[in-house]
């Protein structure tokens, strides 16, 4: 893996982004702020799924009274997850009136084509700045193809038809969005905002766009990143979408902070944005949030669901264990489970893992070996139930023993 991450670190809370920290997971509320309530226990639940930084939007002076009152319910409660405020069009005026909520954010994120409009722009923007100067906040100048500041956007556009072989409008549209954000992080610089306090993102919703931009803008910046798709969408799609812009940027040494903007099922949970973006960082090998299970496909040789069952069991399993395992048993996340339908590769996949469990294939209640560190130590049989209820008690000796 190529290494660009920037030299560059700022501490959001008790947070590190940039420099050699790992890559941070961040989520976004969609409750109504001004409900604090709902956006505590949202906060919680995104908390406790692993988003290392929640978003909330600030859009009125009844969202900015309420963001203090969330973080004193939230430190009641024991979470102390950093809180960034989005801001757009009158982040100036809720952070100037009220000191509060700017104090008790621990970044801002602001649209420099959202925070104002003509004359009023730059000012608008340099207010902002200098109340993240004042309150000693890091920002995310976050830049978005859909809300891309028009101005900069017809200046590229001019300087467009003076090249002697003119870029697409695609290719203009990348260098807007790139010279936006970098625009801006220099006026915030000049206003008094450290380097190492400023983050930036350019976000489209198309994956060979967010590459192609995030490629460029690494090459010509040295501050921190945040990744993430302007829309994913839902579902399959959604996921499928952010993995592949994602991947390949991450696996590049591109990007200090995530974020997948997943569009939820009508009341769905908002967790699975976070829960996604883990998945994404473990699979490259940049994070581990929660031990890996392997499993086979299944095939025609594996007409029994009983091992379909069983990885679906121990995955929810240390799902709902790993809130208090991290605290018992440091490590945890780095242990290897697999469970395998049949014998052609169960044996072999088994003896790789910490802990690898083969299934016959055939029969609802199955002889099925057990393999701990590449040695057999047992032979379980039963139905599925009994398969758990044996393998779990497995597990766990093995996680007492070796993660003290």
């Amino acid at each position: 893996m190529q290494s660009k991450k920037t030299t560059f670190s700022t501490q959001i809370g008790n947070i590190k982004i940039g420099g050699d920290a790992p890559v941070v997971v961040q989520s976004m509320t969609n409750t109504d702020t001004a409900d604090v309530a709902k956006t505590t226990q949202q906060c919680l639940e995104l908390a406790n799924a692993g988003s290392e930084l929640v978003r909330l939007t600030v859009n009125n002076e009844q969202a900015a009274a309420a963001i203090p009152k969330i973080v004193e319910n939230l430190d009641k409660q024991n979470c102390h997850v950093p809180l960034i405020g989005d801001f757009h069009y009158n982040g100036h005026k809720l952070l100037q009136d009220f000191p509060d909520c700017a104090k008790s954010l621990a970044k801002y994120r602001i649209n420099p084509g959202n925070v104002g409009f003509g004359s009023k722009k730059d000012q608008q923007f340099a207010t902002m700045i200098e109340m993240a100067c004042k309150y000693n906040k890091p920002i995310r100048i976050g830049v978005n193809w859909g809300s891309l500041d028009q101005s900069v956007l017809a200046a590229e556009m001019d300087n467009n038809k003076q090249r002697q072989n003119p870029l697409s409008a695609e290719q203009v549209l990348q260098n807007a969005l790139i010279t936006s954000a970098l625009q801006s992080a220099e006026i915030a610089e000049k206003i008094g905002l450290p380097k190492q306090q400023i983050i930036l993102s350019c976000k489209v919703s198309a994956v060979p766009d967010l590459i192609s931009v995030y490629t460029e803008l690494s090459k010509r910046c040295n501050y921190a990143l945040h990744l993430g798709l302007t829309e994913a969408g839902m579902g399959i799609p959604g996921i499928v979408s952010s993995t592949a812009a994602l991947a390949i940027l991450l696996n590049q040494g591109i990007g200090d902070t995530i974020r997948i903007s997943l569009t939820p099922t009508p009341n769905g949970s908002r967790c699975d944005e976070v829960r996604v973006a883990q998945e994404i960082l473990q699979s490259l090998n940049l994070r581990a949030f929660k031990p890996t299970v392997i499993a086979c496909p299944g095939c025609g040789r594996t007409t029994s669901t009983v091992f379909q069952k069983l990885a679906e069991d121990v995955n929810l399993y240390l799902q709902t264990q790993m809130p208090t395992w991290k605290v018992l048993y440091p490590g945890v996340e780095m242990l290897n489970i697999a469970i395998m339908g049949c014998i052609v590769n169960g044996p072999g996949e088994s003896k790789h893992a910490h802990i690898g469990i083969s299934l016959p294939g055939t029969g609802e209640e199955p002889a099925a070996p057990v393999y701990v560190d590449g040695k057999k130590i047992a032979t379980l049989k039963g139905n599925a139930e009994e398969l758990f209820k044996e393998f779990i008690k497995i597990i766990e000796n093995y996680i007492k023993q070796t993660f003290l």
